[in-house]
């Protein structure tokens, strides 16, 4: 399941991607001074897209961590789609590419194999999720997953949930369907290389 993921673009360049979709970007809370980074892992901040209640062209773009402590205090990082309406608390989880790890191929590595993942002909791509509000660490987002698709298949039995960019506007959007927009990508619709 992924538990880490890269953001290697800028507050501009996301903002013009959005409004390519006629999307307004508005930053509620200041615009952030994003660093590019290799990995965001659980409990890291990141960026988040989310609706803003009554508003169908504008998002709010704002950092959140990723993950709430679980009922056995673990934390909640990836969150099962299936058989959920999700017709609240929406966001778009903002990465240029997620890893998936393997057993190594290489018996005397003692690591396992790390896998990126980027879309194709993209620069940046839209995760399906959720945020909440808790009491321990205040507003927190999780990934949404699913069965994989042909492009993850080989490398886990699962995978999150990305969005084709004509679907942004419609998850931000909590009278469409959320069952609508979850499917997995055509085949050859992610590039993977081994990076680790």
């Amino acid at each position: 399941m992924c538990n880490d993921y890269r953001l290697m673009v800028d507050v501009a360049s996301i903002v013009e991607d959005f409004a390519e979709l006629k999307i307004k970007i508005r930053f509620s809370e200041g615009r952030p001074n994003l660093d590019a980074r290799e990995d965001v892992k659980i409990t890291d901040i990141g960026p988040i897209v989310r609706t803003i209640e009554g508003v169908r062209d504008e998002a709010e773009l704002v950092q959140r961590r990723w993950s709430w402590p679980g009922q056995n205090k673990r934390p909640v990082y990836n969150f099962r789609s299936e058989g959920r309406a999700f017709n609240s608390n929406r966001c778009l989880i903002i990465a240029d590419g997620f890893y998936e790890f393997t057993e190594p191929k290489d018996p005397k590595k003692k690591r396992k194999d790390k896998w990126l993942f980027t879309k194709k002909e993209e620069p940046i791509f839209c995760i399906a999720a959720i945020w909440r509000e808790t009491p321990e660490v205040g507003q927190a987002f999780t990934m949404l997953t699913m069965e994989p698709g042909p492009d993850i298949a080989p490398y886990h039995d699962r995978q999150i949930v990305i969005l084709e960019r004509s679907a942004w506007a419609d998850w931000l959007d909590p009278t469409i369907s959320a069952t609508s927009l979850i499917k997995p990508l055509s085949a050859g619709t992610l590039a993977v290389e081994q990076v680790g």
